[in-house]
């Protein structure tokens, strides 16, 4: 048995441009971090004396015979992706909800890649598994994704990420000290809107208006370094905020779909509280809401939103790592 823990992500600056239709023409960059929120996928080989071969175990539970029977495309995909014949039970459990704009869906595959390559003693770079998640979700799942959520899984850590073509990507991590970092955390709230969505109906609709959203995805580029140079340079953190601030503005512009009347009293309500910048998480339209604000007035924002759920987190290092192996 082999279990994998793999860390959400909250992107800050620069999504959008993770997109090989983007970043293959122009500069693609994120800042982004991974935080103490986890997937965990459990993988084990399944005795044969069952009256399955298969058993995925998820918000739904699926026993099957065959490998084509399996609903859940990415466990079936990754398993004819790796040339996996053996009967399989694999597991999925998390700490937060799915499609909430934390990049969990490109978790899971780094996870369910990690623990699956780990069965077949097959060595597992940081760089082959972030890339492999990426092949797997956009050229067999055919999903509208950018490059940034399974780059994140794989890593950790909060890191200045240049794409590039082959995904050849660049991850540097962002140079501050362990107190800048602390201090930047302890700026931040995260709320669940109670909404859950699908990313990709939100994406192919930006992507389709690639062209006329041009300007606007490169002024979301260009406040990534400047993002990196407040962070970096010890700047005043709260410049930090208002970036968030207008990168949030420029976003809620690529697509009616991002956010809605909901959102924006949510975000409305915190500003009248004492938040100096936020954005919605991942690709718009639901899920969890990032919020900056000075420490001393946290309470007072998280009683404003009541009864929206407050979810405290700390940054984290790590990646996709595998903390349970059994044979």
């Amino acid at each position: 048995m082999i279990i994998a823990r793999v860390p959400f992500r909250i992107s800050f600056f620069g999504g959008g441009t993770d997109f090989p239709s983007w970043f293959n023409h122009n500069l693609g960059h994120v800042i982004s971090t991974t935080i103490n929120k986890y997937c965990y996928v459990t993988c084990r080989v399944l005795p044969p004396f069952f009256d399955h071969k298969y058993r995925i175990t998820y918000s739904k539970i699926e026993h099957t015979q065959s490998l084509k029977d399996i609903q859940l495309a990415p466990v079936r995909e990754a398993l004819r992706f790796l040339k996996e014949t053996r009967g399989m039970e694999i597991r999925y459990d998390a700490d937060l909800p799915a499609r909430t704009g934390l990049g969990s869906s490109s978790s899971f595959i780094v996870g369910l890649l990690h623990t699956l390559k780990t069965l077949h003693q097959q060595p597992s770079t940081k760089k082959s598994l972030a890339n492999d998640a990426i092949f797997l979700e956009r050229e067999i799942l055919k999903e509208c994704v950018g490059s940034q959520d399974q780059t994140n899984a794989a890593y950790g850590g909060l890191n200045y990420i240049k794409f590039q073509k082959d995904d050849n990507n660049i991850i540097s991590p962002i140079a501050i000290s362990s107190s800048r970092k602390k201090e930047l955390n302890n700026h931040l709230l995260l709320f669940f809107t109670g909404i859950s969505r699908l990313s990709s109906t939100i994406s192919q609709d930006q992507q389709k208006n690639l062209k006329k959203n041009e300007t606007t995805l490169t002024k979301m580029s260009d406040l990534v370094n400047q993002a990196k140079d407040i962070l970096e340079k010890e700047k005043d953190i709260t410049q930090f905020g208002e970036l968030l601030h207008y990168t949030w503005k420029l976003k809620k512009s690529l697509s009616s779909k991002i956010s809605s009347s909901q959102i924006d009293n949510l975000y409305s309500c915190a500003q009248q509280h004492g938040a100096i910048g936020g954005k919605l998480l991942g690709a718009g339209a639901g899920g969890f809401f990032l919020v900056f604000a000075k420490p001393e007035d946290h309470q007072n924002i998280i009683k404003a939103l009541s009864p929206r759920i407050h979810i405290p987190f700390q940054f984290e290092n790590q990646g996709s790592h595998i903390i349970f192996q059994y044979s």
